[in-house]
């Protein structure tokens, strides 16, 4: 069975995001064909669930993958980390073989 986990802290980011919009049921995670090492992540709100969607839940936030990307995705970690003036979410996706110079695409 597919794992995804959520951080304490990408979970409170999801929320607080989340109740500034107003709406949404969480965080749509998509992998695209991109970059000069294979794919990169896509970040979108979830307002409904598609019907080729997998849900995950940790600490009260929801992350939602479709099944093409969640062989890719199994396994990973979603956090929300603070680098000097940067605020993103970060991938800890233990399927990823190399990345990018820049940090923008990964292979598996």
């Amino acid at each position: 069975m597919a794992r995804i986990g959520i951080t304490t802290a990408a979970a409170r980011q999801i929320n607080t995001v989340l109740d500034e919009r107003g709406k949404g049921l969480g965080l749509r995670v998509n992998v695209k064909p991109s970059g000069c090492s294979g794919y990169s992540y896509v970040l979108d709100f979830a307002d409904d669930t598609q019907p080729d969607e997998h849900m995950f839940e940790e600490h009260g936030a929801r992350v939602f993958i479709g099944d093409e990307a969640l062989t890719i995705l199994d396994g990973t970690e979603v956090d929300y980390v603070n680098e000097g003036l940067n605020r993103f979410f970060k991938f800890n996706n233990p399927n990823v073989k190399d990345e990018c110079g820049c940090g923008e695409s990964f292979s598996v």
